[in-house]
């Protein structure tokens, strides 16, 4: 009896100091909500969480009355002087801002559950700091556009500023905002950009490259211009006859188009895409953003295909035989497409009739993709190298593109073969990518494996590398490639291969020291991080491609370099883009990898930023900031 007394007495003890905590939270309520220096929103629900959405809705139109005036010239803009409630449509904008930086601002309960009452409220003086995390981000983008721009990254730069633009129209004042890029002077950004998005857009040029009947369905090689060269990225749709089609990528200069054989090339209506979709699928604010203001239109995105009068559809039949008569003829040193030049760097033992049992082999592959009679073969591979193949075949659904330009590459035991261009669509999904598919053959001409290859920038940058010994170029080149490839094959055997037992994979922020057996970071205590283990890594990376109809991966802006205390240790900091049927994101990767063994590289450290990090040095993490 005594005992449940005493559970009585605390209860009653807990609800009084319950009421009081309340009472005295609803006079602190009052007196911010008087106070004039401060700005306030309060909100009901039956639970906490949606009383605090709402109090977080009344903030939001509080501070759109306040900042209504600086979005007159944006909202004059955006309506063509029509009519506008600009009080709703300013709501609508601030609100984007709900799930960053409005969370952070200060929440006072005033009643719990059931009758849920929360207040949030900011100094008025506090008021630009909402406004400046959202600047920064318009900063970045805007200045990484002008770098893709720089290196013929049409896509990139493309869908960066129009990421720029519209995080641009959700700031007050945003029309004032200047920015300095390359070797100009400060300028307005707003116009800025627009005037370098029309700029891009009238710099390219498609040509029709060849033109392919395979019964009512036509193929149309696209040659992708920017400023005369290769574009080594670009998105665009086209009307197909029926409706617009999915987003394309074309890729180091080359692109294709699918429509039926009887429509009038006339009647392509071929756009670039600018609209940032893929980054607002993993950017929930630039997301919001988009959904609450109205697109911007470039008119310059509409563009013409150039067709050459002499070039005429050919049969499918027709152009395979054609294909393998003149690929037979082709010589190593005669057959190097611009987009593997630098590839040619490395020296080659293949001469005359050395490529000859090789060549073979890949015109039989090519004549077997044209036919899709990918049975017929199979005693072109190994086991392991027929299992990729059919991997790929079945990855969406597979094309080659044109007639292979072949190069062969002598390696330490195996012949490299570049390239096959492909296509991969999904019909689940709205996209279609190109790749150049790299075959690795063995020296008794059978395929082992193959890879995406990467593109030209990417390649050029390690094929630079003078100080570099030809072997440790080719194996960097050769393992991003396989690495990039397992994840778009679903190879969950390889990837963890490559990870040693004490691996450190870290995901979100960045990280901090966890006693790791081989190598900890150095420099990172202050900063948020999540750490996996390998086997939480691959049980999280199985259960993602499982989920999702195709996975891709996307390698920009990589920076590469060879620890000065042990020459087989190589960092790499690589800007990613991964996509998928049903997430993206994007976000910057380091790997610490051990060449020791160059036929199976250990990744040690696996690092995931999704943004640069101001407080360590480049925004990146680097080899600089681990123990060798």
């Amino acid at each position: 009896m005594k005992k449940v007394i005493c559970i009585i007495s605390l209860l009653l003890c807990t609800l009084l100091a319950m009421g009081q905590v309340n009472k005295e939270n609803a006079k602190r309520a009052q007196q911010l909500q008087a106070d004039d220096s401060y700005i306030c929103g309060l909100g009901h629900g039956n639970t906490l969480r949606q009383a605090s959405n709402n109090a977080l809705g009344a903030l939001a139109s509080q501070i759109s009355t306040r900042v209504e005036s600086s979005f007159d010239y944006l909202l004059q803009q955006e309506t063509k002087g029509q009519e506008v409630k600009s009080t709703a449509q300013v709501n609508n904008i601030i609100k984007t801002y709900s799930h960053t930086t409005l969370r952070n601002t200060t929440e006072l309960v005033i009643e719990d559950e059931p009758n849920a009452t929360v207040l949030r409220y900011i100094k008025k003086s506090e008021l630009d700091k909402i406004f400046e995390q959202r600047k920064m981000k318009v900063m970045e983008y805007a200045s990484n556009a002008e770098r893709y721009e720089r290196d013929g990254k049409v896509a990139d730069a493309l869908s960066s500023y129009y990421a720029a633009l519209a995080l641009l129209r959700s700031l007050p004042d945003g029309s004032e905002l200047k920015i300095r890029l390359g070797f100009s002077g400060e300028q307005l950004l707003m116009p800025l950009i627009s005037k370098n998005v029309n700029d891009i857009l009238n710099n390219i040029t498609l040509k029709t490259e060849s033109m392919e009947d395979d019964g009512d369905e036509r193929t149309i090689l696209l040659n992708v211009l920017y400023k005369g060269k290769p574009a080594v990225n670009f998105n665009y749709t086209y009307y197909n006859g029926n409706n617009r089609s999915d987003v394309c990528s074309a890729k180091d200069g080359t692109g294709d188009i699918t429509i039926p054989s009887n429509l009038s090339l006339g009647k392509l209506d071929i756009h670039a895409e600018y609209i940032c979709e893929d980054e607002a699928n993993y950017d929930r604010e630039l997301r919001e953003v988009i959904d609450n203001t109205a697109a911007v239109p470039f008119r310059t995105a509409r563009l013409k295909l150039e067709k050459d009068k002499g070039i005429q559809a050919k049969c499918a039949v027709t152009n395979e035989a054609r294909a393998i008569v003149a690929s037979a003829t082709l010589s190593v040193a005669s057959t190097a497409m611009e987009s593997t030049a630098k590839l040619e760097a490395i020296p080659s033992t293949l001469q005359g009739q050395e490529v000859s049992p090789y060549l073979a082999t890949m015109q039989k592959v090519e004549l077997a993709i044209r036919q899709k009679n990918y049975a017929s073969i199979k005693d072109c591979f190994t086991p392991e190298g027929y299992m990729m193949f059919d991997k790929l075949i079945h990855y969406g659904k597979a094309k080659l593109l044109r007639a292979p330009v072949l190069t062969f590459q002598n390696g330490d035991d195996d012949i490299v073969c570049r390239s096959f261009p492909m296509s991969f669509s999904f019909s689940g999904n709205h996209r279609t990518f190109v790749e150049d598919v790299v075959f690795h053959l063995s020296k008794e001409g059978k395929i082992t494996e193959l890879a995406f290859g990467l593109n030209k920038p990417a390649v050029d940058d390690i094929m630079q590398r003078g100080a570099w010994s030809e072997e440790a170029r080719r194996v960097m080149i050769n393992f991003l490639e396989s690495y990039k490839t397992a994840y778009a094959l679903k190879r969950l055997d390889y990837i963890s291969s490559i990870f040693s037992n004490d691996a450190l994979i870290i995901t979100g922020s960045i990280v901090k020291s966890t006693g790791n057996k081989e190598v900890g970071p150095t420099n990172l205590k202050h900063v948020k991080y999540t750490r996996q283990t390998k086997a939480q890594y691959m049980k999280s990376l199985k259960a993602c491609f499982a989920s999702n109809e195709y996975v891709n991966i996307h390698f920009a802006d990589n920076i590469i370099r060879r620890s000065a205390s042990n020459p087989n240790i190589y960092g790499i900091q690589i800007k990613q883009d991964y996509y998928s049927s049903s997430y993206g994101d994007t976000g910057y990767l380091f790997l610490l990898i051990d060449f020791a063994n160059t036929k199976l590289p250990i990744i040690h450290v696996r690092t995931w930023q999704p943004d640069k990090d101001p407080t360590i040095r480049d925004g990146r993490i680097g080899m600089q900031d681990f123990q060798l």
